[in-house]
């Protein structure tokens, strides 16, 4: 071989391709500098080696035989095969072959074949010829229509996507004027596209419309490109178009649906514009819709948009709709104001949620006019605060009524109890005096009727809260047992009376004899509601009253209370009765069977103990009374009897009779006298006054409304000059002045009239036997 340095070497080792040359039994004996890059040996490091280790290893073993084969016959040049080569850091790569053979004369005699190989990579070359097959693939298999056109607008290229479309094959269209498929009327529009494309220009995607084989119109949005050749020359053009069609009868039909929504709809992208927007949305903020599109919607919305209830994700893949509610999951609707095109402002609810595209979030609005329904809100707040006016007015009017009621009540008691003390008394005189004659029969008979009138009093002054109340801590359950016992036997046993209490209940504050009357006084009317028998319940609970029970709304105070609640079977009652029930005279009883007291004296009982009473009643059904009495934190008492004491006579004892009344007086005198009293009279404060002067008095008994001077103020008086002198009031009427809000003090003793010989004889006796 030459030296490298002659310059046929030198053209060698300068040469583009890899050259190799090696003998027959394949060692290298030259190769130039491309072949030791293209392989990834140091320069000069080839000569020597075997040329089989610059084929991969799965092939090295074919490598000799296949050698030996090209060299044995005719070896012809091979130019431009295939092959793969094996770099010396084992990465394999293909390249192109070109061989060919020539036999040199050795000096010993004979002759060496020799190979040269020109080789060249072909990585490049392949890639480049792999990419055109995936770029025609692709056209070939895309479903959008791709056309190519020359500058004069033949066609060059027309794929099955645009055979589809259009519905011209490929055969009939290449060569054509690209103005087959587009309108007359939009062919000059067309033509100024494709020249400024061809200027240099960029036109973004566009909606255009194209001619089908059929002559039908088709919606296409089009994107055109320069056409360029492998040297960069611009050659024609490229259009991709997709139908359309379809997307914008979706669009419609969403739009449809948009625009039917009974809310305004708007869609908020980030930059806070306006990109969408319905029917609605248009008549509530008066602004058309090319207006609103791109509007910022702080100029419709100046409060701002509310957060966000609901994040809504889609994409361009196939990942299906996903929603996530936000917070505890709930439409939030917030109140705001929107904006009119004339500057008017209306009260409005929104909701937002917010829609992820890959584009970027839109908050989605819906706007909801709320004037009329405020409206509504506003007229059923004013019908309201009517109602509760009308039914204030109501109470008031009842509560003034039973007012009066309770001061005529009051004013006749005073005077009533008067005449019944005078009748009951003297009666008992006849009945005492003539034992067994018809007299006494007759006297017995004013004695009944003149307590009848008794217990009638004390009706009317029960429920015009006038009575004299005598209020300690109870234990609720301990007088409903008590009663139940009584009732028991007095009902009948038509009735079946069943009593659940509630064990601990704290105590009430009340007076044990008027608790019982409510009882008492509750199951005779059921009992009279129930004339062919029935189930009579009673039971107890605490219960607590806040704001929005039934019964604060009625005025009751808020806080704990005691509930006594009475529930019969019995008839029930209309409407119209519940309304009147608790007005006094009112019954619905037949003549002469009731005195239309008994629920009156019921309410008047309940509210003078601070508590309050409510109806429940169904005609057929029954009736239950709920009755709230307030808690009090004092222990409840024991209710223990009285002592019986045998001997009431007064010894001698000095009692100082003081009433205004005659009659009254005389038969007090008269009483006192035959019980064994020293008895003085006066009929007035002043003359009682100048008789204790000049006699030492034990009791002052004295009435408590009097002309002049009140019983009071005539017991301060005596009690002043001679504090051993004790006090014993008596009344029917003396509410006003010896209690404080109708009851009675600890340290003030009080004979209620009317009343007999045997209950004066004991009221003194206990005022005597008293401790100062």
């Amino acid at each position: 071989m030459e030296s490298r340095n002659e310059l046929p070497g030198l053209l060698i080792d300068t040469a583009p391709d890899a050259i190799i040359v090696s003998r027959s039994d394949g060692a290298i004996t030259m190769a130039n500098r491309r072949a030791h890059d293209m392989f990834g040996y140091p320069a000069d490091t080839l000569v020597g080696v075997s040329v089989d280790v610059l084929v991969p290893d799965e092939v090295r073993f074919k490598h000799p035989a296949q050698r030996a084969s090209y060299l044995s016959g005719g070896h012809p040049p091979l130019r431009r095969l295939p092959l793969r080569g094996l770099r010396r850091d084992g990465t394999v790569f293909p390249v192109e072959v070109s061989l060919s053979a020539v036999a040199v004369p050795q000096v010993a005699g004979g002759a060496e074949t020799y190979v040269t190989a020109v080789l060249r990579d072909d990585t490049a070359h392949r890639q480049a010829a792999a990419t055109r097959a995936l770029l025609a693939s692709i056209v070939q298999s895309s479903h959008d229509a791709i056309v190519t056109t020359d500058v004069d607008g033949r066609v060059l290229s027309w794929n099955p996507g645009a055979e589809l479309l259009y519905g011209f094959p490929a055969t009939a269209m290449i060569g054509t004027s690209i103005d087959e498929i587009i309108p007359p009327d939009r062919r000059a529009d067309e033509a100024q596209i494709r020249l400024l494309v061809r200027l240099g220009g960029r036109v973004d995607r566009y909606r255009c419309t194209r001619v089908s084989a059929s002559g039908q119109l088709i919606a296409v949005s089009m994107l055109v490109s320069p056409l360029l050749d492998e040297a960069g020359a611009l050659v024609g053009t490229t259009s991709t178009a997709r139908d359309i069609s379809e997307r914008e009868r979706a669009e419609a039909r969403v739009q449809a649906i948009l625009d039917a929504a009974p809310d305004a709809l708007l869609g908020v992208a980030e930059s806070g514009e306006v990109v969408l927007v319905n029917a609605e949305a248009e008549r509530l903020f008066g602004h058309p819709r090319h207006d609103l599109i791109h509007m910022l919607v702080s100029r419709l919305l100046p409060d701002g948009l509310p957060p966000v209830s609901a994040v809504l994700r889609t994409g361009g893949d196939s990942t299906p709709l996903d929603t996530v509610r936000t917070g505890d999951g709930e439409q939030r609707w917030v109140k705001r104001r929107a904006v009119r095109s004339d500057g008017s402002t209306l009260p409005v609810d929104i909701a937002c949620s917010a829609l992820h595209t890959d584009t970027g979030t839109v908050i989605v609005a819906a706007v909801r006019d709320i004037t009329d329904r405020l409206a509504i809100e506003a007229e059923r707040r004013r019908l309201r605060e009517e109602t509760d006016r009308q039914k204030l007015e109501a109470r008031m009017q009842q509560t003034q009524r039973l007012e009066s009621l309770g001061q005529l009540a009051g004013g006749i008691a005073h005077d009533f109890n008067n005449l019944l003390a005078v009748i009951l008394n003297y009666a008992a005189f006849i009945i005492e005096d003539a034992a067994g004659t018809p007299p006494a029969a007759d006297a017995e008979q004013i004695a009944r009727a003149a307590r009848r009138g008794s217990d009638l009093t004390h009706q009317l002054l029960a429920f015009a809260r006038r009575e004299v109340i005598r209020p300690r801590p109870l234990d609720l359950n301990a007088v409903v047992t008590e009663v139940h016992q009584m009732l028991d036997r007095s009902l009948g046993e038509h009735i079946t009376l069943t009593v659940r209490t509630t064990d601990a209940l704290p105590a009430v504050m009340a007076d044990p004899g008027q608790l019982e009357q409510v009882l008492v006084n509750l199951a005779v009317n059921a009992r009279d509601a129930m004339p062919s028998g029935g189930r009579l319940t009673v039971d107890t609970a605490e219960v607590r009253v806040d704001e929005e029970h039934s019964a604060a709304r009625a005025g009751l105070s808020p806080g704990r209370y005691l509930r006594l609640r009475v529930s019969d079977t019995g008839t029930g009652m209309p409407q119209d009765v519940i309304d009147k029930a608790f007005e006094p005279f009112f019954t619905t009883k037949p003549s002469g069977q009731g005195t239309g007291l008994g629920l009156a004296t019921v309410y008047g009982i309940v509210t003078q103990a601070g508590g309050t009473v409510q109806i429940y009643s169904e005609p057929g059904i029954g009736t239950t009374f709920t009755i709230l009495l307030p808690v009090t934190d004092v222990q409840a008492q024991r209710i223990v009897p009285e002592e019986v004491i045998a001997g009431l006579a007064g010894h001698g004892a000095t009692v100082l009779v003081v009433e205004d009344e005659d009659a009254l007086r005389e038969v007090t005198c008269r009483i006192l006298r035959r019980g064994g009293y020293t008895v003085l009279a006066a009929n007035g404060g002043e003359q009682a006054l100048r008789v204790a002067a000049g006699n030492s008095i034990d009791v002052l008994l004295t009435d408590v409304v009097m002309p002049g001077m009140l019983g009071k103020d005539l017991a301060d008086a005596i009690s002043t000059r001679y504090p051993r002198t004790k006090v014993l009031f008596m009344s029917g009427y003396a509410q006003p002045v010896l209690t404080d809000h109708g009851t009675l003090s600890a340290d003030v003793h009080l004979l209620e009239k009317p009343f007999t010989s045997a209950e004066l004889m004991r009221a003194l006796h206990d005022e005597l036997q008293a401790k100062p």
